[in-house]
């Protein structure tokens, strides 16, 4: 049960040595177990809004006996509290799901806690969300998967909210190198299909400007590389 998919050893590399860890949706636990098993976490709570998948992350914890991993039932961080964890981990879900789950929680906001985000969808829509609300996304990693690119983002509150050019909100601090050239491309291609939608749509002009204007600074991105 130690081994883990490219996307989540990642996750795994990023998390500091010695920390408690909160894995939010764990799903069958395989990323607790890894991070117990190497000792790399010190525990680790595993939670999930469902309980089917925790029924089977018990049975895998079990197999693995394995300790220190204590597995919840509850939506988001809703079943966890802040001094009982160093480092979040919130993977495996839409943007805008993420969003949704750091928003209700207030003791996501403080400096000494570690963030590490992974969406698989509308990750513009995390990346703005989080630095208007005063974190800092200090680094992101571009990992490819099954035909699919994500970013997996380390987070921190750092209490300075900032505004960005929207094109920042579609790569973020990836850059144009090795997997990030993909990453970049990829949402480059997104940009530029819903530009195309909107440009003979009169009463769409203004949101056609807005996707131009992010299209081009994405091509120059892809052309300076």
């Amino acid at each position: 049960m130690t081994n883990l998919s490219l996307r989540l050893k990642t996750i795994a590399s990023l998390v500091p040595s010695g920390t408690r860890v909160c894995d939010v949706g764990t799903d069958h636990a395989r990323l607790p177990i890894f991070l117990k098993s190497n000792n790399i976490a010190k525990s680790v709570i595993a939670t999930d809004l469902n309980k089917k998948p925790l029924e089977n992350a018990k049975k895998n914890v079990e197999q693995s006996g394995i300790k220190d991993i204590s597995l919840r039932l509850g939506d988001g961080l809703s079943a966890v509290e802040r001094a009982e964890v160093d480092t979040v981990i919130i993977a495996g879900m839409g943007g805008e799901v993420i969003t949704g789950i750091i928003s209700k929680c207030n003791w996501v906001k403080d400096k000494n806690l570690t963030l590490i985000l992974q969406p698989t969808t509308s990750a513009e829509v995390l990346r703005e969300y989080l630095v208007t609300n005063g974190f800092e996304i200090k680094s992101e990693t571009p990992v490819s998967e099954n035909k699919k690119l994500y970013s997996i983002m380390l987070v921190q509150f750092v209490n300075k909210a900032v505004t960005l050019p929207p094109w920042f909100y579609f790569i973020g601090k990836i850059t144009p190198k090795d997997e990030g050239i993909l990453y970049i491309k990829k949402q480059q291609k997104r940009v530029y299909e819903c530009m195309t939608a909107l440009e003979k749509i009169e009463q769409k002009q203004q949101e056609y400007k807005f996707y131009k204007t992010i299209n081009d600074q994405l091509v120059s991105i892809l052309l300076e590389n």
